[in-house]
């Protein structure tokens, strides 16, 4: 099952980092600097930030849907980050070391089944949950943080 995975396009978050760090607050943001090449992972470009990077923390919906599982939590986008990653047939390099938590919707937006991915387990856990008809599309987040990591989808 070939599948691909996505990164948040830049183009609505681009206008946060001309922002003063008090009008980010007012929207719930904050500035940061990567304080080490890992451990900062950004949902456009679906890697980590290195150190020095500009970032900027902020709550996302990441699953917008009229369901109970509507979902928004806190993710870090790069202000170097331009354009969104696509992945096709593998994962980006954020998932790379992590635990990940897949969770599978159908097409309404219900969830349907989810898996635990640990550190190099992603591809097959994905490839797996969309053996299932019913899977439009999986979630995954890290599973430690829980954090809204990228969107997969059927190629």
């Amino acid at each position: 099952m070939s599948y691909r995975i996505i990164g948040l396009d830049h183009e609505p978050f681009a206008h946060l980092f001309e922002m003063q760090d008090d009008a980010l607050a007012e929207h719930g943001a904050i500035r940061v600097t990567a304080a080490a090449d890992r451990g900062w992972p950004c949902r456009i470009s679906l890697e980590d930030a290195k150190a020095g990077e500009e970032l900027i923390l902020l709550n996302h919906i990441s699953h917008d849907v009229a369901t109970p599982y509507r979902s928004a939590y806190a993710i870090y986008v790069r202000k170097a980050a331009r354009k969104a990653a696509e992945f096709v047939d593998k994962t980006p390099p954020v998932f790379d070391g992590r635990p990940m938590a897949l969770r599978a919707f159908d097409a309404g937006g219900m969830l349907r089944n989810a898996a635990l991915a640990m550190p190099g387990e992603a591809d097959d856990k994905i490839r797996a949950l969309f053996t299932q008809q019913e899977i439009a599309y999986i979630h995954a987040h890290n599973a430690a943080h829980g954090c809204f990591s990228a969107r997969i989808e059927r190629a």
